[in-house]
């Protein structure tokens, strides 16, 4: 390994046990999402009064609001063990069944992005969650046979970014479907405030507040650039965490008073430099970014639809005028999205689709 590579992997390393440091561990110092919490405490509760494992329980919404860290409390707070997998990993019924029979009474198995479970696996796990039971095929052809073997009772936990994709015969065997929202910026201080306790960073509230409000309502994202932020105080400032800290460390890493960093900005600013603020669709968006257009559509479009300055239409992609003028411009006159005329897709040549 090169040194460059050993230095890659310290950070990475670093990066992952200061992530998993600031997590909470139960459910009490769970922050926000604070309807969950209570439903959640009451499911636990009651199995553990019952002696019983507690229903298989389904966890939806965007990414980084603490799904994984639920898993791990649910498995703490019934004092069992925790296996952890994810969809795409599980290729075949007979790696679901390993995982499975490998379990112990009580256990909680976690499967993140379990809507990309493979559909061989996903009827598989269709019996291990009702019956505890799961059935291997031996051989091929007429001479396979079934041997059905018993699994201990577990805990399914499942986590989704896209509930929509999930079968309704493998969501409807879930005894507790929990829908996670984006945070608000109190819950987001608080949170911060917690974080930069347990790292051991000073911060005053109104960095916390500067901190929250560019972090699009996502715990993940405020750790973050809390860690970053402290790299900015510890290096080029006195240590502490103030306003002015944060603002002038967040400019160095392009994140702006939104929460948009370099490819969000790129993105609006060819809509409104390159298409006249559209409509302009997706392939063609993301060529003129240099991207992708899976990344333009799941890793910014959510945030800026959401922040109101970008709008998905029938015809394509537009920048709302809440865009022109976060980036400094003059929006056009007239009505937004019916102005200018589709713009061919640089794939097809034909008009690009929404």
């Amino acid at each position: 390994m090169t040194s460059e590579n050993l230095v890659s992997a310290y950070v990475n390393d670093a990066e992952l046990d200061a992530e998993a440091s600031v997590r909470p561990k139960r459910l009490g110092e769970f922050i926000a999402q604070h309807r969950v919490r209570d439903q959640l405490d009451l499911l636990l509760q009651g199995a553990m009064r019952r002696g019983s494992p507690p229903d298989h329980i389904l966890l939806s919404g965007p990414p980084g609001l603490g799904k994984t860290t639920l898993a791990n409390i649910v498995a703490a707070e019934l004092g069992t063990g925790i296996r952890v997998t994810s969809g795409p990993a599980i290729e075949r019924s007979g790696d679901l069944a390993a995982i499975l029979t490998s379990l112990a009474e009580g256990d909680v198995l976690f499967i993140d992005e379990i809507h990309r479970i493979a559909k061989p696996a996903e009827e598989l796990l269709y019996s291990a969650m009702e019956d505890f039971r799961v059935d291997v095929v031996v051989g091929k052809g007429p001479g396979a046979t079934a041997i059905p073997l018993d699994v201990e009772p577990f805990t399914l936990v499942g986590a989704t970014t896209r509930s929509g994709l999930l079968t309704g015969p493998m969501r409807d065997r879930f005894g507790f479907v929990a829908h996670l929202d984006f945070y608000s910026p109190a819950d987001l201080e608080t949170l911060l405030h917690r974080s930069a306790r347990i790292l051991g960073v000073p911060i005053t509230p109104d960095g916390a507040a500067e901190i929250a409000g560019r972090s699009r309502g996502t715990p993940r994202i405020a750790n973050r650039l809390l860690r970053r932020v402290r790299d900015y105080a510890e290096v080029r400032a006195e240590g502490v965490v103030t306003v002015d800290t944060a603002r002038a460390a967040l400019t160095v890493y392009d994140v702006d008073a939104l929460g948009l960093d370099r490819l969000d900005r790129a993105v609006l600013t060819a809509l409104v430099d390159s298409f006249r603020g559209g409509p302009v669709g997706l392939s063609t968006l993301a060529v003129a970014v240099g991207e992708q257009p899976d990344t333009v559509e799941e890793v910014c479009e959510p945030f800026l639809v959401r922040a109101g300055l970008l709008a998905r239409t029938p015809r394509g992609r537009v920048a709302t005028e809440a865009a022109w003028h976060h980036l400094g411009r003059t929006p056009p006159n007239g009505t937004f999205g019916q102005g200018a005329p589709p713009v061919p897709d640089l794939f097809s040549g034909s008009t690009d689709q929404p």
